[in-house]
């Protein structure tokens, strides 16, 4: 790993039976691109550690949002990015024809050799459909949909980049996101979930809070370039998850509708041509992750104690 004069404190190696070595990085100052939902999980570890985060978005409201919390906020595309000031660099930005960062700063980021980790979020999209199949990081990639089709390519991009530049580069591909304000309850109280049937449809999911400690515990790790799913311990069909959820708002669930008729989105529909359960083995190993929502029964009862 590399030192940089930018990085504040000091490192210490903790060691736990049974973990791989861990580094206790005090402080840093991480640029965070595309700095969202999931990049938000991990703020909330960092920043009462002491670390500077500077946040960019392309919203003017979400600046200002940030800049609350305590973030720095940059708008983004057009604007310089500070990159001399990072010792650690996130990407969350959706790859369109391109990676949009790679496009932009693709040479700027290949020649910042002092950064000590750089993290790109991606999708376990980018595996296809493996018609409720397992698969894990060893796993050849068949992606279909656009969406995923980009995420494969980008992560090639990184990678290539990466090497090139000597950068310690770790993908994280991350299974469906649900967490505070983003799970079934509002749609479950307002009428508007739909209990959508697909025989042999199965979904992982991740929650907010895994991700935040997952992202916690490789930027503080020793780990080399490395690929990881991001998913919890249960991937199951979706009915099950809204039938669970209805449970505890002590409700009926929704009526049952088959997949060719219910009223979706495209975007919603696509992610319904993909069905496969996930292994999470190798990011349990190598960073001693013990996740804090195993499954989406503790998942969903957390969002609801969340929302008092």
């Amino acid at each position: 790993m590399r030192h940089s004069s930018q990085t504040r404190g000091q490192r210490q190696p903790l060691h736990r039976a049974g973990d791989s070595p861990i580094v206790a990085l005090m402080t840093g100052t991480l640029l965070s691109l595309g700095h969202g939902y999931s990049a938000q999980a991990l703020e909330e570890r960092l920043l009462p550690k002491g670390w500077t985060i500077i946040g960019t978005t392309r919203n003017p409201e979400k600046a200002a949002a940030m800049a609350a919390r305590g973030i720095e906020p940059l708008i983004w595309p057009g604007t310089p990015l500070p990159l001399a000031r990072a010792t650690h660099l996130l990407s969350s930005v959706a790859p369109g024809a391109s990676d949009p960062v790679l496009a932009a700063h693709g040479a700027e980021i290949a020649t910042a050799t002092h950064l000590q980790w750089v993290g790109y979020l991606s999708t376990v999209g980018v595996y296809g459909d493996r018609q409720g199949g397992w698969v894990d990081e060893d796993a050849a990639l068949d992606a279909k949909t656009p969406r995923s089709v980009a995420r494969a390519e980008a992560e090639a991009a990184w990678q290539a980049l990466c090497d090139r530049a000597g950068l310690r580069l770790h993908i994280f591909r991350l299974a469906g996101i649900y967490g505070p304000g983003r799970g079934p309850f509002e749609k479950l109280r307002t009428g508007r979930a739909q209990m959508v049937i697909k025989p042999g449809q199965y979904f992982s999911r991740i929650h907010y809070d895994d991700i935040g400690q997952a992202l916690d515990l490789a930027i503080h790790s020793d780990q080399p370039a490395r690929i990881w799913n991001l998913c919890d311990d249960a991937p199951a069909p979706p009915q099950d998850v809204l039938r669970h959820a209805a449970a505890l708002l002590h409700m009926d669930p929704p009526p049952e509708v088959p997949f060719d008729q219910a009223e979706m989105s495209p975007m919603a529909r696509s992610f319904y041509a993909d069905s496969k359960r996930v292994h999470n083995d190798r990011i349990k190993r190598d960073l001693g992750l013990e996740l804090i929502h195993p499954n989406y029964q503790t998942g969903l009862a957390a969002i609801l104690r969340a929302e008092g």
